[in-house]
């Protein structure tokens, strides 16, 4: 059964345009005769902009639909057994009958001679009758003149009209801007008034059928706002707010007449004070996915939207993979990598022998431009085969009132996936209903309990078959999303975004990767208004909404590849808890704050400190030393200075702390005169001074793995050394294991917590990876255009985490050597440390920045030095953060959570 009010858009041509309706009485007559019991029956009469539908009153009469093009004549009659004038009299050659009974099912086409008289109750004929014998005369256009005939009777219908401003809420409100565009639903357009004011937008229909007379949505109540292409052309603005009175998400989709109208309305509309968006950047998105705190099936459909895929737009409609190929097993066993699809191939490559008959049989002899499918992934046909069942209407709608042939229909789960493996025109993809849990899988029953038909075998067409795995519907969504969750997806779901949204979708890599599709649905392929030919223009726009768009491309690298590590486990690395979140729009917002409070300071050096590092993993003492060539060592719980020394008469750049196998606390601090100087902490004393670059020493790290130093120099080398033990004087042949060269001075060094990797940064803003099994160069990458001041890896060795004098922190992928995020900073970032999942920044402002690498999102800043910020370090098991500045200071921090 059809909602109470039966008649709505979707009964008339996708697209075509309601413009208003009139009180009326209507008499059919057949072959020129009136019926004996033939009465006068009440109703209203549609006038629409390709037909007219009379409505009957009577719920169990079918509403009538009169086609313009199958009309023969229009005209004002007076009936001859009454002095009734104001009757309008059409005839058709065809009429539809719909909704019978009140029930949706097929349209009955009546195919007969018929004349109906309508005689209007309230209004007068002549006022409505120039305007259909307008809309008549379009009717015998071909297509593409119709519309254009259509659009310029609606132009000059609108042109006229303006916003009805006793809608304001508020009579001060200060008018912005009024334009003329369409709300757009699924193959539903609604033209109508647009009215910006400094505390509101408002949408006013020209016609009643909207659900509001007016829609009114609060400035402040907007969330976010996106350019939208609308068939084909950059035309479209969605519009996302929330609704005060349930906290529900809303949208409003309206389409303008060219781009610059609807640029014109964006940018007025972000001018507003009003309006704060909850706009997150697409590279911390991506990060957010990466490190688990955003599910696989949010990702994908943060992806469909960049790629201006929506709800709201069949022909652009979000795609989602084939996750599961086991569609007969009794049981679903996801900890088997064999029920899984290949990600790395799309669909029309999953079959070996399909792939070979395309390019045997066609792709090897087509000429420029090549393409080796002949139907898409994705199309409006395609979206309402899955959904015909929740959404009949618009199948009836997109298909002039039919069904597809039973046996053609959306019937069985496996025989639609064996359809897409063998088929050689089946390439479709899936849609997000597969995988909506929220939903219970309602659009797999035939809950309206629509007549269908039978198959071939006699079968009623009813709730669509699922495979054996499965319960029923809602167990067959869950069971796809927690496969769609899978550690197995997580690790390969990059594949698969790369050919839908990324660098695979197109060119030679699209090639390589057999995802070819024909040139048409690409974009930028053509550009519709350049094409002058209205029929040309208009077979292109046919021919690639029917077909299907490839979404637009997101990445042109290859996309970094998840995390496989679980998101409880990166939370119960940190101790400041896990964090408290809210949901927008299901992105998970980190909402938490960090205070500190200051244990104690020490004004311990005459010049700037430049390295803090732990005596040991277990102490409570600290060392530091700075640009006045001292050490400093520390006792935190005395809170005082223990020890002084003066290792060098030049500056003092790095040092770090490491245990012999004989349990000696050895410290390595480097120098600005070319020297290593290891310190025996236990004994205060020098052991030996190691003449280890041509200039001077910037920084150093400590393998525990490999039991090795490495030192970097502005000599442009990093130098690989055996740990200092006991001995001798140190020989520069004993001791020496590798040397590292660059192109630039290094200025900051660092080794991955697995001990696999190397990274080192230099003046020219170049990070170098090295392997530290065999110290060879794996990849350079130019991180920056400036000096980088600091490099640390990510806690699952995955990305290289880079900080520069361009105020930039960049996030680096180490399998593809590309960009996954970059920050810039208000201010200098310089020294970079972790804590747990935190990564904490030191800045040249003296500011300690506090970064949630899981949600990329800054959530603290303390202010601890006047001037830069050039020491970190962490001593994680009490909490306690270290900073030591330009300003002489060194300071202990304990950190508090809210």
């Amino acid at each position: 059964m059809m909602e109470k009010e039966r008649f709505t858009m979707l009964l008339l041509e996708p697209g075509e345009i309601f413009f208003e309706d009139y009180s009326v009485q209507m008499k059919k007559l057949k072959d020129t005769q009136f019926s004996k019991d033939n009465k006068w029956m009440e109703g209203r009469l549609k006038l629409c902009s390709k037909s007219l539908v009379f409505v009957n009153k009577d719920i169990n009469q079918p509403l009538i639909k009169l086609q313009l093009k199958e009309t023969t004549s229009i005209e004002q009659c007076t009936l001859s057994n009454d002095i009734v004038s104001n009757v309008l009299s059409i005839e058709c050659k065809q009429h539809v009958e719909m909704l019978e009974k009140n029930i949706l099912a097929p349209y009955r086409f009546i195919h007969q001679n018929t004349i109906f008289h309508f005689c209007f109750n309230y209004a007068k004929v002549e006022d409505c009758l120039s305007q259909i014998l307008q809309l008549h005369r379009a009717a015998s256009l071909i297509t593409i003149e119709q519309n254009a005939m259509i659009m310029a009777i609606v132009h000059s219908r609108q042109s006229r009209v303006s916003f009805d401003t006793s809608w304001l809420e508020d009579l001060y409100e200060q008018v912005i801007l009024e334009t003329q565009a369409n709300k757009v639903l699924p193959l539903v357009i609604n033209p109508g008034r647009v009215l910006l004011t400094n505390s509101r937008i408002y949408f006013q229909p020209y016609n009643n059928m909207d659900q509001h007379p007016v829609l009114k949505i609060q400035l402040k109540d907007i969330r976010n706002v996106i350019k939208r292409r609308f068939l084909l052309r950059q035309v479209g603005l969605e519009i996302k707010w929330i609704r005060q009175t349930d906290s529900k998400i809303k949208h409003l989709f309206l389409s303008f007449q060219n781009q610059d109208g609807r640029d014109k309305l964006y940018e007025n509309l972000l001018k507003q004070s009003a309006v704060s968006l909850e706009t997150v950047p697409q590279n911390q998105m991506t990060m957010r996915w990466q490190n688990g705190s955003l599910s696989n099936y949010d990702y994908i459909l943060y992806i469909n939207s960049l790629a201006d895929r929506t709800f709201h737009d069949l022909t652009q409609y979000p795609v989602l993979p084939w996750i599961i190929q086991d569609y007969t097993s009794s049981m679903l066993n996801l900890n088997d990598v064999n029920v899984y699809r290949d990600l790395s191939k799309p669909i029309g490559a999953l079959n070996p022998i399909r792939l070979e008959r395309l390019k045997g049989e066609r792709y090897s002899e087509m000429s420029d431009p090549k393409f080796l499918y002949g139907s898409h992934y994705s199309a409006p046909g395609f979206v309402l085969f899955y959904l015909v069942r929740k959404y009949p209407q618009y199948m009836l709608c997109l298909q002039n009132g039919r069904f597809d042939h039973p046996d053609r229909m959306f019937n069985s789960i496996a025989d639609v996936w064996k359809n897409v493996l063998v088929n050689m025109s089946d390439f479709k993809e899936l849609i997000p209903e597969f995988y909506d849990t929220n939903n219970d899988g309602d659009f797999l029953m035939n809950n309206y309990g629509i007549d269908f038909g039978y198959r071939h075998d006699g079968t009623k067409i009813g709730d669509v078959q699922l495979p054996p795995w499965a319960k029923g519907p809602a167990d067959f969504v869950q069971q796809l999303r927690n496969a769609l969750e899978s550690d197995y997806v997580s690790q390969n779901l990059h594949h698969w975004i790369d050919l839908m949204f990324g660098y695979k979708q197109r060119g030679i890599e699209a090639d390589k990767a057999d995802n070819v599709f024909f040139h048409l649905c690409y974009e930028g392929a053509v550009d519709l208004d350049t094409i002058r030919d209205i029929n040309d223009r208009h077979g292109l726009e046919v021919q690639i909404m029917e077909f299907g768009q490839i979404p637009k491309q997101v990445f042109i690298l290859p996309h970094p590849k998840r995390l496989t590590l679980a998101p409880n486990l990166l939370y119960s690395e940190t101790l400041l808890t896990s964090p408290d979140t809210i949901t927008s729009d299901n992105a998970c917002v980190n909402k938490k704050s960090i205070n500190f409070t200051e244990l104690v300071m020490f004004q311990a050096h005459k010049d700037c400190v430049t390295s803090i590092v732990r005596k040991n993993k277990t102490s409570n003492e600290i060392i530091s030393v700075g640009q006045d060539g001292t050490l400093k060592l520390y006792n935190i719980n005395e809170k005082k200075l223990t020890r002084s020394v003066i290792l060098s008469s030049l500056s003092l750049s790095s040092c770090i702390s490491y245990c012999t196998l004989s349990q000696r606390n050895i410290l390595v601090a480097g120098s600005w005169d070319n020297t290593l100087i290891f310190y025996d902490i236990e004994f205060g004393r020098v052991i030996d001074v190691l003449q280890g670059h041509e200039d001077a020493v910037s920084c150093l790290a400590w393998s525990s793995t490999h039991q090795v130093i490495i030192s970097g120099s502005w000599d442009c080398t990093a130098k690989v050394w055996h740990e200092y033990t006991s001995g001798p004087k140190i020989k520069l042949t004993e001791c020496f294991i590798a040397q590292l060269d660059h192109d630039s001075k290094v200025i900051c060094i660092n080794i991955s917590r697995d001990d696999t990797m190397l990274v080192s940064g230099t003046e020219d803003g170049e990070l170098c990876l090295w392997n530290m099994n065999s110290y060879n160069l794996q990849s350079t990458i130019k991180g920056h255009t400036c000096r980088v001041n600091a490099v640390t890896f990510d806690k699952q060795c995955s990305s290289v985490i880079s900080c520069a004098e361009d105020k930039v922190l960049n996030i680096i992928d180490v399998r593809t050597s590309t960009q996954i995020y970059s920050v810039s900073l208000e201010s200098e970032p310089l020294t970079l440390t972790w804590m747990g999942m935190f990564l904490l920044i030191g800045d040249n402002d003296g500011n300690l920045n506090i970064w949630n690498h899981q949600e990329a999102v800054f959530i603290s800043q303390i202010h601890c030095h006047d001037g830069p910020l050039c020491a970190l370090a962490v001593t994680a098991d009490n909490n306690l953060i270290i900073t030591g500045g330009k300003d002489r200071k060194v300071i202990v921090w304990k950190c508090h959570n809210h």
